[in-house]
């Protein structure tokens, strides 16, 4: 797994060094083009829950699976209400929440401090996700901010010189966090974060995150899973996309299907951000629950 997470990150930072100078001369936003590969790469991430939900049931001691369906679905519906409600809260939230998440998930070994040591280290590690945007294209970001109706990055205290020392302690708690490893797992850290910097200096922040999210983020996870599935790569593979494939398609559908729907409120774009960032709210709030659950669950038993 550490070769191949190796191989994965070098691919993806080459991949950033030679499409984001291409991307100038191209000039456009391609935010169709964003939400498909979110619905067919990112969100398939998460496509195999209804498993480990299941698994998690288990080790409570329950047979029927459709107390897992309800309360997922709960928690997804939970978080749009909120959010219509309370978007700078939900949002802030979600967005550290989502900087743990992207620290923890892409961290490609085990690392366990004290206590809120670990989780403290690996949300400065994922922040990084949400920090070179807004200082490297502040105007553009604050303008998806602004459709999710979300202000808190206005306040003058996020400027320049601030978000530099957040992004410098990012980078110094991913070579905290490796210190102890060897060479390759160091390397992945270092060119990840570098993977971030050259995708949101050279791209528009929508462009930018998708590919991370997509091409790194859920990619790494998905490779994880397969080998959870079977041993063989090849097998686990085939495992993953036929199982994978059923959420993915209704996910995707009801992405579709709200954007049809606020198109009749919103223009087409901010439409698409709204579901974009908002359904990915939705899903990752349970998302991380479980993870969250099953982890500790599996600890005691």
């Amino acid at each position: 797994m550490e070769n191949i997470n190796f191989k994965h990150s070098l691919i993806f930072f080459n991949f950033c060094i030679l499409i984001s100078p291409f991307y100038i001369m191209l000039n456009f936003e391609p935010i169709i083009f964003c939400l498909f590969l979110i619905l067919i790469l990112g969100i398939s991430h998460g496509a195999l829950d209804n498993i480990k939900g299941k698994k998690l049931l288990r080790l409570f001691g329950y047979k029927s699976t459709v107390s897992f369906y309800l309360a997922y679905i709960f928690i997804s519906f939970l978080i749009i209400i909120c959010w219509l409600i309370f978007p700078n809260v939900v949002l802030f939230i979600f967005l550290i929440v989502a900087a743990f998440h992207f620290g923890k998930e892409d961290t490609v070994f085990t690392y366990r401090k004290k206590f809120l040591i670990s989780e403290f280290l690996f949300f400065l590690k994922g922040s990084s996700v949400i920090l070179v945007p807004l200082l490297l294209q502040r105007s553009e970001t604050n303008e998806i901010f602004r459709i999710l109706n979300f202000n808190v990055f206005d306040s003058p205290i996020f400027n320049d010189l601030f978000l530099i020392a957040l992004l410098s302690l990012s980078f110094l708690s991913s070579l905290y966090i490796s210190n102890t490893k060897n060479i390759n797992l160091k390397g992945i850290m270092v060119m990840d974060f570098l993977s971030l910097i050259i995708l949101n200096y050279f791209l528009t922040p929508i462009l930018a995150f998708t590919l991370y999210f997509c091409f790194l983020h859920s990619i790494r996870h998905s490779i994880s899973l397969v080998f959870e599935l079977d041993k063989s790569f090849k097998s686990g593979l085939k495992k993953f996309i036929s199982r994978a494939i059923p959420l993915t398609l209704i996910t995707g559908a009801i992405f579709l299907i709200a954007i049809y729907f606020l198109n009749n409120f919103y223009k087409l774009d901010e439409a698409i951000y709204k579901v974009i960032f908002i359904g990915l709210a939705s899903l990752t709030f349970p998302h991380i629950l479980l993870e969250y659950l099953l982890e500790k669950n599996e600890k005691r038993t």
